[in-house]
Parts: structure tokens; C-alpha cells; sequence
């Protein structure tokens, strides 16, 4: 009888995945398809690139050999096919002459595709404004002190990054993926000093004016306060000099809260919910002091203290009275 019952409601959810999530499917299955058209000829390079330890023929010595992967060359499989970028082959980004193994010691001077090598001009990519993100990156601290030297790919990882803005539901999630994204850096002294031999400053240091820290760091992005604002662009990256940087609380907490155009730039309608609450979309995330307002509260509250004053008024005239 149990195992009737078990059939029958593995029936019922596979064909509730089929009419409540059909989209889902198809765009699983269509993944599935893609990778499959390189994925033999991918898994050549991730059979070194994907692993701690790779082996290879040594004709001189006549044996196998088996070597340490440098770790800056490890891609993760799972990560890559996550990524933006899963529908790439490997050699279409990089040369077809890694193809030979052992690879040429010139490759490595091969040039990196930059973002517009591929997302400029093209229709299919032009609401996400790829032009006045690159315009922006010029103008940041991050590209005017280092010119050529800091590239896309400093903070984007092209093997693994992936859009979080809009895609990811869970705030959470989100605000620690695009904050790793500038720890990779700021709390890495080895990548830090690629581009100076400055030491990297502690950020827990540097930040200790924040009120809350740690709730802060989980609840918002360091580009919150860190970037100039561009309506035109989903998010920032304009990374402003630190003396720019945001220090004031009202900035954020009040009801023209900068969060509303920058963390919930996606997320958030100009509506007001029915239980009187503004800046409803933050509200779903996080009450936010002076942000999260409610309208029914604010005048109750008004009514409170008027009667309360009216009591004081009243009870003082009656004390004047009485005395004389």
C-alpha cells in the first residue's frame, strides 16, 4: 500500500515540474544540450585546468609524470558551467594553439578579450549598457591610479563570475558574492600588491567608525558607499577615492534612502503596501532606521503627543484655576 502511494506521488511531482515549472525545464535541458557540443572537447583542458595534480608524458624519461596544477590556473568545472559564460567553448576566448600540449611558453603573452571585445554594438546586450559601464570603470579610482594595469577581469572572473543583481532571490546571497568580489583583492595581500607595493590596509580597521560593523557588512554592499550612483547602469563602477566615500548615516537611513537606487535598484517598486509601510521592497530584506516608515504609525504617533500636550495644557490651566 506505502509503495502504491510513493508511485503515485512520484508521479504527481514529476508532472508538476512539467506544468508549474516548464520553463525551468527547458532551460536546464537547453544547458545540458549546449555543454554537451563542447564538453569533450572542454574536459581536454579540464583535465589538467580542473585539477590539483595533472599528469603527462614524459618521452625524455620514458614514463608518466605526474605535477602540482598552479592554482591560479585551476578552473572549476562546476563553477565554469554556472557561469555567465557556460556557453563557450574554452578556445573560443583562448588560442586554438593550447590545443598541443606541452603548451608553448608565448602563449602566455596572449591578450585577454576585454568586456566590449564581445558585449559592444551587440543588440542582444545593449539594455544592460555595456558602453556606459566601461565609461564608468574609466573614470573610478580603480582605473585612473592604474590605468591598463587593472582590467575587467580583476574583479570579474570570466571562468566563474556570474550575474547576481537580478537573478539572485535571496538578498543575502547577493550582498556576500558582490562584497567577496572586493575582498578578493582588499583582503588578499598577494593580489593587492599585483598593482602596488603599498600594504594592504585591514578593513576591519579602516571601517571601525561604522556603527554595527558586522550587521552592516551583511547587509549592504561595499559599493553602497564606495561608487557614484549612475541611474543609467544596474550597478555601479564608478569606485570613488576613499576621501568620497559615503560617512554619513542619514544618506541611507531616510525615507530617500540611497540604498532605493543602488542595492535595491532591481528589487524595488514606488509603491507604498497596504499596511502604510514605504520602501516596501527593503522592507521584505531588512528594517532600515529613518527608511522603513509607516504612514498609520507616524500619525498615530503625531495624535499621541498632540493629546498628550493638549493633557499638559489642560492640566496646568485647572492647577492656575484652583489656586486662585
Amino acid at each position: 500500500m506505502k509503495r502504491n502511494l510513493y508511485r503515485i506521488l512520484g508521479v504527481f511531482i514529476f508532472f508538476s515540474l512539467f506544468l508549474f515549472q516548464p520553463n525551468y525545464i527547458l532551460a536546464q535541458t537547453d544547458q545540458t544540450q549546449r555543454i554537451a557540443e563542447y564538453a569533450e572537447d572542454n574536459q581536454l583542458c579540464f583535465s589538467c585546468h580542473g585539477q590539483a595534480n595533472y599528469y603527462y608524458q614524459n618521452d625524455w624519461m620514458g614514463k608518466k609524470v605526474k605535477e602540482r596544477m598552479n592554482p591560479y590556473f585551476i578552473v572549476d568545472s562546476v563553477e565554469y558551467y554556472q557561469s555567465n559564460h557556460w556557453k563557450f567553448s574554452c578556445r573560443d576566448c583562448h588560442s586554438a594553439d593550447y590545443g598541443e600540449f606541452p603548451h608553448s611558453g608565448q602563449l602566455r603573452m596572449e591578450p585577454k578579450f576585454a568586456c566590449l571585445d564581445c558585449h559592444a554594438g551587440d543588440e542582444q546586450y545593449a539594455k544592460f549598457n555595456f558602453e556606459q559601464i566601461e565609461e564608468d570603470f574609466h573614470k573610478s579610482v580603480h582605473s585612473s591610479k592604474h590605468s591598463e594595469d587593472f582590467t575587467c577581469w580583476m574583479c570579474h572572473n570570466p571562468h566563474s563570475y556570474k550575474i547576481n543583481a537580478r537573478t539572485n532571490e535571496n538578498m543575502a546571497d547577493f550582498i556576500q558574492y558582490d562584497n567577496e568580489i572586493c575582498l578578493t583583492c582588499h583582503a588578499d595581500i598577494s593580489k593587492y600588491q599585483l598593482l602596488t607595493t603599498m600594504e594592504n590596509p585591514n578593513v576591519l580597521v579602516t571601517h571601525n567608525w561604522l556603527p554595527n560593523q558586522v550587521l552592516h557588512f551583511k547587509k549592504v554592499r561595499c559599493i553602497e558607499c564606495h561608487t557614484q550612483i549612475n541611474d543609467n547602469t544596474l550597478v555601479a563602477h564608478n569606485v570613488r577615492p576613499k576621501e568620497e566615500a559615503i560617512k554619513l548615516c542619514v544618506v541611507c537611513h531616510s525615507k530617500e534612502s540611497r540604498l532605493l537606487a543602488s542595492l535595491y535598484k532591481y528589487q524595488f517598486t514606488n509603491e507604498r503596501s497596504i499596511t502604510g509601510f514605504s520602501n516596501e521592497a527593503m522592507l521584505e530584506e531588512s528594517y532600515v532606521i529613518g527608511a522603513n516608515r509607516n504612514y498609520y504609525l507616524n500619525v498615530i504617533s503625531i495624535g499621541l503627543f498632540v493629546l498628550v500636550f493638549l493633557g499638559l495644557c489642560i492640566h496646568a490651566f485647572l492647577r492656575i484655576i484652583i489656586k486662585h
